[in-house]
């Protein structure tokens, strides 16, 4: 099912909300869905962000963001993390759970919402895509448009995904430094420090530790993608190597790698409200192996969380294209296109040039975009100048916060509740 144009009585309010895992400039989509929404009086009310995700739209906790100060609004350009509050949340197939479509539905007429704005990843389009479906389904006018996100890059048809280039700047800033540090202390301290980023499925995040090595014998030496399977004799003959001819190995290692069994090296047994399931750390795991087998003094890292709330290294690349795919976002909404995402279209990578496409939701929900097989060297453990060619436009520039007494000067916003009008609902 591809995208549809249709007509929404004015002005209808809008809803928007924040879903999955949040990054560090998800809030400049938030702003950009604000401020451009705000453009558009004839066509757009007030703009309610849930509370909490798609939680919000079902428990009726909504944000009246029409209090909140235009500078206030304006910091969210600076400010990580979800200022709405996010959810992992699924929504089931209305078939599934005919009561929770109803609900929103309700909560949609009862407030005047004529506009869904859903940012996040794949999980979050696919409930989008679930939304758009509401007006042919039930009888409700609703244009629903998913607004991008993931720090994975791992959303189909875009060039690249906000979040992303923030993070791949993040991880490689971050590999540079600790590849020196590790370099000055191998000859008689540590010799082998690992690395672990996100990516359950897809290696972007880990491939982006690699521009940290613009000459040959700089760190990483190794870097372990989802896309390739772990061989652990391999991987040790690897790295007795690299610290045979330099001296000391840095390797980047992605959460997702997986064994000859397909199963997870960090698998904790556990599964997320998607189903996913939970991710130990592979970090201490690789530097365990490594301990065992080549008894090296070693050190390991997990990026965890500090790689999508790192606003003060935000690629000022990735700010830009993150305000205007939320900017589209509104600007296709009031045109009537329903089940779509704004997405980039690169044109040239040096100089990088890109443009805005619509995709339809339907190429988009459950659909995953891994790295290339000719991203990835031949022997599994780096990447390719054409990989490199990809990546480095992601992460250029600078988008500094303010700061006050040292430490960057982030906004909360004061979040105020819109009165309720129905009765209490009940997830799940």
């Amino acid at each position: 099912m591809g995208a549809r144009t249709m007509a929404v009585a004015t002005p209808k309010n809008a809803f928007y909300a924040q879903s999955g895992g949040v990054t560090s400039v998800i809030n400049v989509s938030a702003q950009a869905v604000i401020e451009t929404a705000r453009k558009y009086p004839k066509k757009i009310g007030k703009v309610y962000a849930g509370r909490n995700g798609i939680i919000g739209a079902l428990t009726e906790d909504l944000i009246d963001t029409s209090k909140e100060s235009l500078a206030n609004i304006k910091a969210l350009g600076h400010t990580p993390a979800g200022a709405f509050g996010s959810c992992r949340y699924k929504l089931k197939s209305l078939e599934q759970n005919r009561r929770e479509y109803e609900r929103l539905i309700a909560v949609f007429k009862a407030h005047d919402i004529g506009y869904f704005f859903y940012n996040g990843g794949g999980d979050s389009a696919d409930t989008c895509l679930k939304i758009s479906q509401l007006s042919e389904s039930m009888g409700y006018p609703l244009v629903a448009v998913h607004v991008p996100k993931t720090v994975d890059n791992d959303l189909p048809i875009t060039d690249c995904s906000p979040g992303f280039g923030s993070v791949a700047k993040y991880v490689a800033v971050s590999m540079r430094e600790a590849g020196l540090d590790v370099a000055s202390m191998a000859k008689t301290s540590t010799k082998v420090f690992v690395f672990e980023v996100m990516g359950r499925h897809a290696g972007w995040i880990a491939a982006a530790t690699g521009l940290a090595a613009e000459h040959v014998g700089e760190a990483p030496h190794i870097i372990l993608f989802p896309e390739i399977v772990f061989d652990p004799k391999r991987f040790i003959a690897k790295v007795d190597a690299t610290v045979e001819k330099y001296g000391y190995c840095a390797v980047g290692v992605s959460e997702g790698i997986r064994g000859a069994d397909g199963k997870f090296v960090a698998e904790s047994g556990l599964v997320d409200a998607f189903g996913h399931s939970q991710l130990g750390g592979v970090a201490p795991a690789i530097a365990d192996l490594v301990k065992r087998e080549l008894k090296l003094k070693h050190h390991w890292a997990v990026a965890d969380y500090l790689q999508r709330a790192g606003r003060h290294i935000a690629s000022r690349t990735d700010v830009e294209q993150t305000y205007a795919l939320g900017k589209a976002a509104v600007e296709f909404a009031v045109k009537g296109m329903n089940g779509v995402m704004p997405a980039i279209k690169r044109l040239s990578s040096k100089p990088y040039k890109w443009e805005i496409i619509a995709a339809p939701l339907a190429k988009v929900a459950n659909h995953e975009k891994k790295m290339p097989r000719d991203y990835i060297a031949k022997d599994g453990f780096h990447i390719t100048q054409k990989c490199r060619n990809y990546l480095s436009p992601l992460i250029i520039g600078e988008d500094y916060p303010p700061y006050r007494n040292g430490l960057p000067a982030y906004v909360r916003l004061k979040n105020p509740a819109v009165k309720k009008k129905l009765s209490p609902f009940s997830l799940g």
